[in-house]
Parts: structure tokens; C-alpha cells; sequence
């Protein structure tokens, strides 16, 4: 049952809702109340009524207890959407009330967080989203305000590769203890985190393979050891035989015999801070003159050169650990690169080919003419 009744010049609006409680709003003006009442009792009678108490909390409320609720998430993955909701969420939309929350705000928020940071801006949007989403199950709102056609995709620019010369210059560059761990990065298409969470126990110089067992990472200073973030991260591959010598030296020079002893040792015998491979790699790269390439375009270049040598994406996704097709199909640029190589040098063969023609026939006939004479 609904009601209106006026007080003190203002009109309070009362309805019952399906779980039988009682909800009140006051309005200025009679109208509104009434298009209140209204447009809730149209939304219980289609099954689609959102409590507007539960509406009230705020977005910074409700998705901080959305993160903190996410038992199921990586120390990593929480440090990362903390930072997203610090930085580029909370301050921009935090205040607003879930219910209050409109499409056009987000879709500003979007676009002027777009402009200056367009991978974070999607990030930032696919975790919105997905507050949102959880939003609508526990009926605090009824539709998402998350509505911008393609916010969530990310477009990265093509990163850079290095040359087989670079390599080889930045690995003679870095001190003799990380020349392995360029190398995996590059031949073994290992992550960096990968790598470091390499122990002697994953490498069999016998058989020739790796097996990616955990990751090492650091969030907020601390230290992270686990499992691969996907089951396509856990694989063994194969190591090319060009790089076993300089595998066997590192073995016998700086890793213990226990079988559990980190490939790339820190003090006391820990896993190496993330960040000491990072300053290694600086270095590195200044030195050949590649101030452009990142650690993780080693793996770059190595997942470029397995297409370009034939690689299906199937067999890319095995070897870089890849969950999905797409991100495996960025290296398949490499093949179609090759490809158009090949169909220019059919066209400068086609072009010739007349030419070469005339000339077989041209000395056909003379030499045909030389024998009747």
C-alpha cells in the first residue's frame, strides 16, 4: 500500500516493499512523490525493483567492500585494483551514491582518463564494470551505469623488438650471473617473475626443458611467491640447444646443489628482488644504445621470431603460457610480415619475367638464323 502525506510543506511518500518492509522519501513537491511511488510500484510489478536504501551507499563504500570481500583474488590482482580505485576511481566517482551513478558521469570519466592514460583507463573501466555488476546481483542497483561501447578493450602500441646483434651485445653488457636470465627472457619466452621463481628442480638439462611451476613478484615491498596466475602459466617447454652451454655454466657457477635452490639467488640464499633485474636490464639496454626496449620485450622478440618461423597460435599460447588466442595472435604479425616479403618478391619476378622471356626467344632466333645460314 502507498501513500503520500504532507508535512511542514514537504510531501512524504510511503510504499511497502516485497520483503514487507517500509520505505519513506520526502520530496518538495507533491508531483515527485507521486512519480516516486509510481515508478516503484511499475518496477515490483515487472520484477525488476531495486531497494533505494540499499542504492544510498556510496561507490567508494561499495567497492571497498567489494575488494575486500575477494578472498579469491591474488595479493598481486588486489594491489593492482587498489591502486586503480586510490588513483582514478574514488576520487572522480567515489562520492556519488550507487543509485546516483549515471552513464553520462561514467562515460566522462572515461573519456577524459582516456586521454591521458588509455590502457589504465581500460583497466580502471573492467573493474568499475565488474563492481557494478556485482552491484545489480545483490540488488543494490538494477542496471549497469557501465555502458561505453569498447572502454573496456585495450589498443597498446606495438612494442619493439630487439635484433639477434642486440642480444647478444646486452648479454655481454650485464654481469655474468643474469646473462641466463636475458636469455630465458628471449629464447625461452619466460616472464620476468617467471624466471626468478625458477629453482633447480624445474630445469632438466637431460631432456632439455623448463617447467614454470610459480611466479616472483613483489607487491608493496613484499615478497610474493605462488603459482602461475593461469593454468596455461603452469607448462614445461623446450630449451633451444643454443643456449645449454651458457645454462650448464650457470648451474655449475652461481646456483647451490639443493634441489630446491633458486636459479637467480639473492641474499641469504632468497629469490632476487624484481627490481635488481630491472636496474640489470637499464644498464643493458643504455649500453647497446636501446633505451626503448623494456625487459618484457625480450619476450617480445622471441615470441616474434617463433611465428616468423612457422609457429601456429596454438603452439605460441603453449609456449608463452597464454590463456587466450588474442594475445598470441599479436605475434602473428611476424608470419604475415613474411608473407608480404614473399608476395613482393613474386611481383618483382612477375614484373621481370617478360623481359627474360624476350630475351630467351631473341637469342632462340638468332642462333636459329646463324645455324641456316
Amino acid at each position: 500500500m502507498a501513500h503520500i502525506q504532507s508535512r511542514n510543506g514537504r510531501y512524504q511518500a510511503r510504499f511497502r516493499g516485497p520483503d514487507g518492509k517500509e520505505r519513506t522519501q520526502r520530496f518538495d513537491r507533491k508531483v515527485d512523490a507521486e512519480a516516486w511511488l509510481v515508478t516503484n510500484g511499475a518496477d515490483m510489478v515487472r520484477g525488476a525493483w531495486v531497494d533505494p536504501i540499499a542504492g544510498a551507499i556510496t561507490l567508494k563504500d561499495f567497492a571497498n567492500e567489494w575488494l575486500n570481500g575477494r578472498s579469491d583474488l591474488r595479493a598481486s590482482t588486489v594491489a593492482k585494483y587498489r591502486g586503480l580505485l586510490d588513483l582514478h576511481i574514488i576520487p572522480e566517482l567515489g562520492a556519488d551514491t550507487m543509485a546516483n551513478l549515471k552513464p553520462a558521469k561514467v562515460r566522462r570519466w572515461n573519456a577524459n582518463l582516456s586521454q591521458r592514460h588509455s590502457s589504465t583507463a581500460a583497466g580502471a573501466y573492467r573493474l568499475l564494470s565488474a563492481i557494478c555488476n556485482t552491484a545489480i546481483a545483490d540488488e543494490v542497483i538494477a542496471r549497469s551505469p557501465c555502458r561505453v561501447v569498447g572502454a573496456s578493450e585495450e589498443h597498446p602500441a606495438e612494442r619493439p623488438t630487439a635484433s639477434l646483434a642486440e642480444l647478444s651485445a646486452a648479454t655481454e653488457a650485464v654481469p655474468d650471473k643474469w646473462r641466463l636470465a636475458l636469455m630465458l627472457a628471449t629464447w625461452c619466452q619466460l616472464r620476468r617473475g617467471e624466471i626468478l621463481g625458477l629453482q633447480r628442480r624445474d630445469v632438466d638439462p637431460l631432456h632439455g626443458t623448463i617447467r614454470v611451476e610459480r611466479t616472483w613478484t613483489a607487491v608493496a615491498g613484499k615478497a610474493l611467491v605462488g603459482p602461475p596466475k593461469t593454468k596455461a602459466g603452469r607448462r614445461t617447454i623446450a630449451i633451444p640447444p643454443n643456449i645449454n652451454e651458457a645454462l650448464e655454466h650457470h648451474l655449475s657457477s652461481h646456483v647451490d646443489r639443493d634441489a630446491g635452490a633458486w636459479l637467480f639467488p639473492g641474499d641469504n640464499g632468497a629469490p632476487t628482488y624484481p627490481s635488481s633485474l630491472t636496474r640489470v636490464w637499464s644498464s643493458a639496454r643504455l649500453a647497446i644504445g636501446r633505451p626503448d626496449l623494456h625487459f618484457h620485450d625480450l619476450r617480445h622478440s622471441g615470441l616474434t621470431w617463433a611465428a616468423a618461423t612457422g609457429a601456429s597460435t596454438a603452439e605460441l599460447m603453449r609456449r608463452a603460457g597464454h590463456k587466450s588466442p588474442v594475445a598470441a595472435l599479436r605475434y602473428q604479425h611476424a608470419t604475415e610480415d613474411r608473407d608480404r616479403v614473399l608476395a613482393d618478391a613474386l611481383a618483382t619476378l612477375a614484373e621481370s619475367a617478360p623481359i627474360i622471356e624476350f630475351a630467351e626467344a631473341a637469342d632462340k632466333l638468332r642462333t636459329g638464323r646463324a645455324g641456316n645460314s
